[in-house]
């Protein structure tokens, strides 16, 4: 014997499933820029080492091309290193606001579910 779901408990589920997939691709995105942002660190520490007039070569679409401004790449590095910095605290503040949310909608969901069991 199947129960049907009150609607409420139906659109319930539906926007668990919903932040579910929120959650995954936030995580995701938020993954990537912290690796990007390691990448940043440990290529700004690599430069921070290299003695005055060792070329240095960044990536140009599917070529290399030979950097003359060294601190002009540094500052440019600096400023990436800056903007990831925001988007993964920012990313991070998401993510925890939708974990929030995620964990009272599922206890909401089985509070309903078990509360339509014992009804019967």
């Amino acid at each position: 014997m199947s129960v049907e779901l009150p609607a409420k408990v139906q659109n319930q589920i539906l926007q668990y499933q919903q932040l579910q997939q929120q959650l995954q691709l936030i995580a995701q995105q938020r993954v990537q820029i912290s690796s990007h942002l390691e990448e940043l660190k440990g290529t700004l520490e690599e430069l921070g080492k290299l003695k005055k007039g060792t070329p240095v070569y960044k990536v140009a679409g599917s070529i290399l091309v030979k950097v003359q401004d060294l601190e002009g790449l540094k500052k440019e590095m600096d400023e990436q290193k800056e903007t990831a910095t925001v988007k993964v605290t920012s990313l991070e503040r998401q993510e925890k606001q939708l974990k929030e949310r995620f964990v009272n909608l599922q206890q909401e969901i089985t509070k309903a579910m078990q509360g339509g069991q014992t009804a019967q």
